[in-house]
């Protein structure tokens, strides 16, 4: 009998999105769940009330939650550490892992590792946030060597909207980004619909797109010690023999 994984996901309270979509892709790895723990995320803004949206304080007891079900690996399925950077998730990755005794990892630390693995180096950014929110991105990924060549944002703060962006806008920004030029696409957002898009955009554009939800999925995956190639249909992320288990 193959070993049953469990997957913990630390999630946005007004997120509706990355449940089932994350399920979805899912549904073709009968021995691997996804498990939801959520913790109050409602705006996303630069105000010292949004930011303080991420303190470690209550994700941790969300971890520890996700802890009790005996999860294999806990990811933090949110952006955040985009605009507040890098080292905010590594600090998280670590307090979970001494919280829990359990493997963790991010969303946004998952992008690095894939821009790595792929040597994508010029990103075209595309999320649902304020400008000022896309420019802290920018700047942070800028700095970590990944510099967004192109870029769309949508304008929004309301966290619960986004997942109201229609399938259609997404991919339209997709091109409009990939048209200006860039080796790889990032939809960066874990409340927006951009994961059913991907594969088709890809083989339309023949660029890399890669979805936060998806993204998430792919490294709990590696982190589980579970082969990606599994999930197919979701994009060149699960195929990608740079992206594959190690």
């Amino acid at each position: 009998m193959k070993k049953h994984t469990r997957i913990g996901m630390l999630t946005p309270s007004s997120n509706t999105a990355l449940e089932p979509v994350t399920q979805a892709m899912l549904a073709q790895l009968p021995n691997v769940t996804a498990h939801f723990a959520r913790f109050k995320v409602t705006e996303i803004a630069l105000s010292e009330a949004a930011l303080n949206q991420f303190e470690d304080k209550e994700i941790l007891v969300a971890a520890e939650l996700l802890a009790h079900a005996k999860v294999d690996v806990i990811a933090w399925n949110g952006t955040s550490a985009a605009w507040r950077g890098f080292p905010s998730d590594e600090q998280l990755v670590r307090r979970i892992e001494e919280t829990t005794g359990i493997t963790g990892c991010t969303s946004v630390l998952a992008f690095r590792e894939a821009f790595q693995r792929t040597g994508a180096r010029r990103i075209g950014l595309v999320t649902p946030y304020r400008e000022d929110v896309q420019k802290k991105i920018m700047a942070n990924w800028a700095a970590a060597g990944f510099p967004c060549t192109a870029e769309r944002h949508i304008g929004l703060q309301d966290n619960y909207s986004f997942a109201e962006v229609t399938e259609e806008t997404i991919a339209e920004k997709v091109r409009e980004v990939v048209a200006e030029g860039c080796d790889a696409v990032a939809i960066v957002c874990t409340n927006m619909h951009g994961a059913r898009v991907a594969a088709a955009l890809e083989a339309e554009l023949n660029v890399p797109i890669y979805d936060s939800i998806a993204l998430t999925l792919w490294k709990t995956l590696i982190a589980a010690k579970v082969p990606p190639q599994g999930v197919t249909g979701w994009g060149s992320l699960f195929s990608d023999p740079r992206l594959a288990l190690q």
